[in-house]
């Protein structure tokens, strides 16, 4: 699977963990950075992920900072992403099923790297199920397009 990451400098630690864990699954991972803890500024790096991910150029994203929201905020700024700040398996799971997630956000500040694996290899794992799912995605895009939904 093609996938995009990105973190700031308080997910850097948990974006390499993360990293190494699907390289190591033989995935091709393609890092849009920072490339040290040095303090940046998380938006930049959401959109680059984010913008990828759109244009179909990876199969997923997933970014990191202290507490995946801000990344989840900018990531969603951008048509055709819908990325979601995953605290545990199950809330992986719900995401790829029913909304279709295309962008995975996590808390570097408050997700061990064990969580963090589980979290990541559900997310990949769980396909979309469509169906009633499937017409709920196509009104979210409606509102994404000026739409009513």
């Amino acid at each position: 699977m093609r996938i995009r990451i990105g973190s700031d400098h308080a997910g850097f630690a948990l974006k390499e963990s993360v990293k190494a864990h699907l390289v190591a699954q033989g995935h091709d991972v393609f890092d849009e950075g920072p490339a040290t803890q040095d303090s940046v500024d998380y938006p930049v790096y959401a959109g680059r992920v984010a913008r990828v991910v759109a244009a179909g150029e990876a199969d997923l994203g997933i970014l990191v900072c202290g507490t995946g929201l801000g990344m989840a905020i900018a990531a969603n700024k951008v048509h055709g992403v819908r990325a979601v700040q995953v605290s545990d398996p199950e809330f992986a799971r719900m995401a790829r099923a029913h909304n279709n997630a295309n962008v995975l956000t996590l808390a570097g500040r408050y997700t061990d790297e064990a969580t963090a694996a589980r979290i990541v290899d559900t997310f990949l794992a769980t396909p979309f199920e469509g169906g009633r799912h499937g017409r709920r995605i196509e009104q979210i895009s409606d509102i994404e397009n000026g739409g009513r939904g």
